[in-house]
């Protein structure tokens, strides 16, 4: 198979013997793809070079002849987001996620176009949090395992002042009376999960219910092997927690390094 003037985004880029390079690309018309990149860590190719990096915006030519295509072309289509520390993290996850979960050769447009809404949004500065909630809504969606956050498994409409347990197989359940604040915080508000069914502006304290929830159901996706970005996040949180004077702070920085990812 020829792919010509396919537009995609990187996913990921690793070295692969001395000249070449194994990069994972998001197209726009076939899905995630491995493509193997010959000869371009050369002095003579550094346009080529930074084309393939991570979160690049590119279009290429390629040539499909196995597991991976051979790239024969590739050029920038615009100049990927600057980001820095929280947005930095919140970008690795995106494509640490996108690449574990996408399936190779398996068009997926929607979520091409769900990828580039939220890179977008990322680069902007918008809220890493709903931004990222909202974008594993999406890829849910685009494997086919996605849920209808408006209705609880019975049918019943979500109830805002009710909390819900995300079940990967039957969908919002919803709990019942939670007295311990630990375990209130492991089940989303309906009020959130609203929120995600319409795009709309969530209440802040109702995020890291959603995160934690929403990290458990990819959990069960991934096979029960987490994300490096969690780990990531978790580890600076920890640093960010021994630099900080007090315990309200300590919870502020840990909590915002949550929101990160």
């Amino acid at each position: 198979m020829r792919y010509v003037a396919e537009p995609a985004y990187v996913l990921h880029v690793r070295p692969w013997r001395e000249t070449s390079l194994l990069v994972e690309v998001l197209s726009a018309e076939h899905g995630r793809l491995g493509l193997l990149a010959r000869g371009v860590r050369g002095p003579r190719q550094q346009a080529l070079r930074a084309a393939l990096a991570p979160l690049q915006s590119i279009r290429f030519d390629a040539v499909q002849r196995g597991e991976l295509a051979r790239l024969t072309a590739a050029e920038a289509i615009d100049v990927a987001p600057r980001m820095q520390g929280d947005a930095t993290l919140s970008a690795f996850y995106l494509n640490e996620l996108t690449l574990r979960l996408a399936p190779r050769q398996d068009p997926q447009p929607e979520l091409f176009r769900a990828y580039g809404r939220t890179r977008a949004l990322i680069g902007a500065g918008a809220p890493l949090a709903w931004t990222l909630r909202r974008y594993e809504r999406d890829l849910l969606d685009a494997l086919g395992v996605g849920f209808d956050w408006a209705h609880d498994s019975d049918g019943q409409a979500v109830d805002p002042a009710a909390r819900y347990r995300i079940d990967p197989d039957g969908g919002l359940r919803r709990v019942g009376q939670l007295g311990d604040s630990r375990e209130r915080q492991r089940h989303p508000t309906g009020r959130v999960l609203l929120a995600l069914a319409g795009d709309g502006q969530p209440d802040e304290d109702d995020l890291p219910a959603l995160r934690r929830a929403m990290r458990e159901l990819l959990m069960r996706h991934l096979g029960g092997r987490g994300l490096r970005a969690w780990e990531m996040a978790s580890e600076l949180a920890r640093i960010d927690s021994r630099d900080q004077p007090s315990l309200s702070a300590e919870s502020t920085a840990a909590e915002k390094r949550e929101r990160a990812e």
